[in-house]
Formats: C-alpha cells, sequence, structure tokens
C-alpha cells in the first residue's frame, strides 16, 4: 500500500506515526508545503516572549528522525497543488526549484491545517503587522521585535493565542492595547465569567477595548469605526483560524457546514480512499451531536492517530468534542468545556446555572480562590458545561469535569466521586463535588438559585420582593446590594414573623454558603418562593458595578 499524507505537524505526522505501527509494510511520503513538519504552535507566544530561550524546543522532529524511527519519507517545501480522486495521483510543486510532477496513491489523507483568519482592514499589507500560526510567523515577529524595539503593540481579538502573547509581550516591557469587536473579551466565555478575565487584563496594565472594531491600519497605529486613533509600534492580528479546504474542495471533496472538509467517525471523506484530520476537518459535539469546528492541538493528534488506524484495518473511531480549552495570561488560569449556558439556552435546555467559589486547597496550605460556573439541564439533571477562572488547580478540576461530562454524569454524581484529597492538594470537599452539590440543591432540593442578571431584572422590574443580607452588619455597611435588608444569618429566626411568606425572597452572602443557610432556614418555615444569589455580592459586584 502507498499512503500518501498532505500536511504534516500535528495530524499528518500522527496518521504517519500510527499507520506505520499498523503495517511495517507501507510505502508513507508526507508532503508539507512548509519548512517545519512537527513544532508547538501553543509554545509560540512563550518563545516571543522569552520564557523559551530556544526555538529548536519547539521543532524537536525533523525529516531525517521520521526517517530514521518509522521509515517515512517527508519532502518539505513541497506543495500538492491538485488532487484526481478517479485515477488515484497527486500534482506536486517542488517550491524550492519551481518543478511540477505527478505521485499515485492508494490512499491518501488530507492533513492541511488552517490558516489564520485576517478581517478586511485596510492597511493590512504594512511591515509591522502580523498573524501568529507557525514558526515563520513567530520568527518574524521575534525578528521585528529584536531589531526595532517596539514599546507599544496592539493585539485585535482576544482568543487563547491574542491573551498569551499579550501575557509575553508585556513581560517584554511593552505596553499592551486588546481589541475586541465582542462585547466582552475570551469570547468563548460567557460574560459573567469574562469580566473576571478583563479586570485581571486591566489590573495588570493591559489597555482593553471591547465591543469596537478596527477600521484601518496607518503609519502610525490604528483607527477604529468611531474615529478614536490608536498609536501602535507593531499589530498582531489574532481573529481565529479558517480551515485550509480549497485543495480538497477543488478535487470534489465535501465540505460540511462549518465549511471544514466533512468526514465520518473513521476520518473518511466522501471520496474512496481519501481521508481528512487535523484543522481542516469539521467535529462533533459531544454533548449535541452537531457538527462544529474547533480546531485544537490535541485534536488535531488524535484525528491524525484515527485516520491512519483506519486506513490500516484498525478499529478507532472518533468520539467527538466538548470544545475544551484552557490557557493563562499572567497568572491566572482560565478554562471551559462543554456548553456555555448562552449555547445551552440556544439548544433549547432549561438550564440551572451556579457559580461556586472556593479555594483550591486549604488556606492554612496556601489556598487561592478559583470560581467555577457550573451549567446543568433541569429536565434531566445532566452537567452540561463548565467554567473556570482561577490560579492553582484549574486543570486538574477541568478536567475532572471533562470527563463526567464525557460520560453523560449528573450534577448529582459529582458529589459521590470519589477524589483524592490530602490539604496539600485540596479541600476535604473538593470544588468540584460542591459544583456537584449547589447545582443538584438547585435542581432536586427546591434550593433554587438566581443570577446577578436574573436580580438585577427583578430589581428593576417592580414586581414586590425581599432582598437579604445574611451577612454581619461591618460587611453589610462596607458595601450591599442597594435594596437590600441587613439581617445577619444569626438573627434570621428571630425576625421570621414580621415576613410576608408568600412574597418573593432572596438571601445572599459574600459567596453563597450562609445566603444558602439563610434560605434554608425561610423554606423550612414555609416560605414559597426563596432564591439564594449564585456567587454571592462577590461575584454580583463583579457583574453588577452599582
Amino acid at each position: 500500500m502507498r499512503l500518501i499524507i498532505i500536511g504534516a505537524v500535528a495530524s499528518g505526522t500522527s496518521a504517519a506515526a500510527k499507520a506505520r505501527r499498523n503495517r511495517e509494510d507501507a510505502e508513507i511520503i508526507i508532503y508539507d508545503k512548509g519548512d517545519y513538519i512537527s513544532y508547538s504552535s501553543c509554545g509560540m507566544p512563550y518563545y516571543i516572549g522569552g520564557e523559551v530561550d530556544n526555538a529548536e524546543l519547539l521543532t524537536p522532529r525533523n525529516p531525517a528522525f521520521f526517517k530514521s524511527k518509522y521509515n517515512v519519507d517527508i519532502f518539505t517545501n513541497h506543495e500538492v497543488i491538485a488532487i484526481d480522486g478517479k485515477v488515484k495521483t497527486v500534482e506536486v510543486k517542488n517550491l524550492a526549484t519551481g518543478e511540477i510532477f505527478m505521485d499515485s496513491y492508494d490512499k491518501l489523507v488530507i492533513a492541511t491545517g488552517a490558516r489564520a483568519s485576517v478581517p478586511p482592514i485596510k492597511g493590512i499589507e504594512y511591515k509591522n503587522v502580523f498573524t501568529l500560526r507557525n514558526i515563520g510567523d513567530m520568527n518574524h515577529i521575534k525578528g521585528f521585535i529584536t531589531e526595532n524595539n517596539p514599546k507599544s503593540a496592539v493585539i485585535i481579538g482576544t482568543g487563547f493565542i491574542g491573551l498569551e502573547v499579550c501575557e509575553n509581550l508585556k513581560a517584554l516591557g511593552i505596553e499592551v492595547t486588546l481589541i475586541e469587536k465582542l462585547s466582552q473579551v475570551t469570547p468563548g466565555l460567557d460574560t459573567d465569567m469574562s469580566v473576571y478575565v478583563e479586570d485581571h487584563l486591566k489590573k495588570n496594565g493591559v489597555k482593553v477595548f471591547t465591543g469596537v472594531t478596527v477600521q484601518e491600519i496607518n503609519e502610525k497605529g490604528i483607527m477604529l469605526e468611531d474615529g478614536r486613533e490608536i498609536k501602535t509600534d507593531f499589530i498582531l492580528i489574532s481573529t481565529g483560524v479558517r480551515p485550509n479546504t480549497e485543495l480538497a474542495e477543488k478535487a470534489g471533496i465535501k465540505l460540511g457546514v462549518t465549511k471544514a472538509i466533512e468526514v465520518n467517525e473513521k476520518m473518511e471523506t466522501n471520496m474512496e480512499d481519501i481521508y481528512a484530520c487535523g484543522d481542516c476537518i469539521e467535529q462533533f459535539h459531544v454533548i449535541t451531536g452537531k457538527k462544529v469546528y474547533r480546531p485544537m492541538g490535541s485534536t488535531a493528534n488524535k484525528t491524525g492517530r484515527i485516520a491512519g488506524d483506519s486506513i490500516t484495518g484498525g478499529n478507532l473511531r472518533f468520539r467527538g468534542i466538548l470544545g475544551t480549552g484552557i490557557f493563562k495570561v499572567f497568572d491566572l488560569a482560565v478554562a471551559q468545556t462543554g456548553l456555555s449556558e448562552r449555547e445551552a439556552k440556544a439548544e433549547g435546555y432549561e438550564v440551572v446555572v451556579c457559580h461556586n467559589i472556593k479555594p483550591n486547597k486549604p488556606e492554612y496550605m496556601g489556598g487561592k480562590e478559583m470560581i467555577i460556573k457550573g451549567i446543568a439541564d433541569k429536565a434531566s439533571g445532566r452537567l452540561l458545561g463548565v467554567q473556570i477562572v482561577g490560579y492553582d488547580g484549574v486543570d486538574k478540576r477541568i478536567d475532572v469535569f471533562v470527563t463526567a461530562i464525557t460520560y453523560k454524569a449528573k450534577a448529582e454524581d459529582l458529589f459521590h466521586l470519589d477524589l483524592a484529597y490530602a490539604p496539600p492538594f485540596s479541600t476535604t470537599k473538593d470544588p468540584v463535588m460542591y459544583t456537584g452539590m449547589i447545582l443538584d440543591n438547585a435542581i432536586n432540593g427546591n434550593r433554587k438559585l438566581i443570577t446577578p442578571d436574573e436580580l438585577d431584572t427583578l430589581i428593576k422590574s417592580g414586581e414586590n420582593y425581599k432582598l437579604i443580607d445574611a451577612r454581619v452588619v461591618s460587611q453589610y455597611d462596607k458595601d450591599h446590594i442597594k435594596t437590600a435588608e441587613n439581617i445577619p444569618h444569626s438573627k434570621l429566626r428571630k425576625a421570621l414573623n414580621d415576613f410576608d411568606k408568600d412574597t418573593v425572597t432572596v438571601t445572599y452572602c459574600n459567596k453563597g454558603v450562609t445566603g444558602n443557610a439563610a434560605q434554608n432556614i425561610l423554606l423550612n418555615h414555609g416560605f414559597k418562593e426563596v432564591f439564594n444569589l449564585s456567587g454571592g455580592h462577590k461575584h454580583f459586584r463583579k457583574n453588577k458595578k452599582s
């Protein structure tokens, strides 16, 4: 069998390696139009910032390595310019010499990846405007910084890469301004969680503009649509990526609803003996089953392995994604998996949402708070999504949630997980367990939650309600929600006779625990409609300044 793979990096080389492990007699050839066949794109921001001091650490494998270990022939600077699926040939151009030649295959893998998505902004061709998608881009940026010693930078877009570069530019002493056309940073998060990221950016000296669009780039900097001009020395466009599908589409290979290549669970395209994997394909979501496009290096490796296995008679099948992601900006970790609240509502779920603020381990062991947003389906109790913003231990918790959601766990199941505990690592009841407890109480225990947005709507509605601040007097006097009455938890039972049990009542404390205790007292005394403020006063203040 002669196997040709178009594209290397994560998915192409994974497909080749798995195919070789399964079939020693296969002839495997990779054509890649770039100079580098395997590199860590996620490590590039850290080389730019100097945390990684040797670029070769990001490119550990070369064609000679693959030839010696896997007996795979890799040709760099060779671009496949056409595919003929009927006669099973590819047309290849040697970019170094200009020579064009034909090659034949028995099986073909398309692993052409993705490229930076560049918005149609006037002036994009200026020499101080960059994207960051590959090692060449990284070297150009690093070279520009070394040669020009810029004092300021503008980053357009606030996704993972943009924020990671932001941190690394600040480490070099470069002043950074972030531009985001949406009304919030980190578009993948819900707004009530993205505010934590934005505040953290500002605390670290980053200027943030949201809800604005860049109209033009000029020799001084950028011009916004509202007429404001931001002067800057160089510009990074970080507005996402687009799948490289032109070659496939020209050959008659079907694209999916996301405009990436459509494949089945074996990575087969609509054309016989042609497979695709990596950032050029669409995936499907574990929860909804719907097609999505969420390119990630981890998924590229996985789909490449599946393609190589399928080609050589294996039984691996793709099981979908949850859109899991994590990144660090300064010392803050931000993670998400599954559906966001807005996505879940768009899918028709009646959701229950909680905001759980807990330390990753006891404070006496140096624990630091994280805020966990959990989203569950009210009807079934199934956990749908989680977002976490914190410091230490965020990666550990998000991976537990990923596993739980993958295996269709309900919120109530989280409490029963036998998680590892010792004070250097966790609290007795882990934040994962607490999240499950809060959601389960809301779903099955009539301990209803109200979000800051919902409370703000209630306050402005003119409807009759009672808002109880269950904290001690000194905390109330320092700051409280404007319509709240201070009745400390310890005095609540004595004040019950003055309350109307039919009035909608909302309780709150600093983070939610004492508010829940006050809620329990009211419910146990026959109050009909009692809500606890999700995340307490601390989360409300983060989202509602008034």
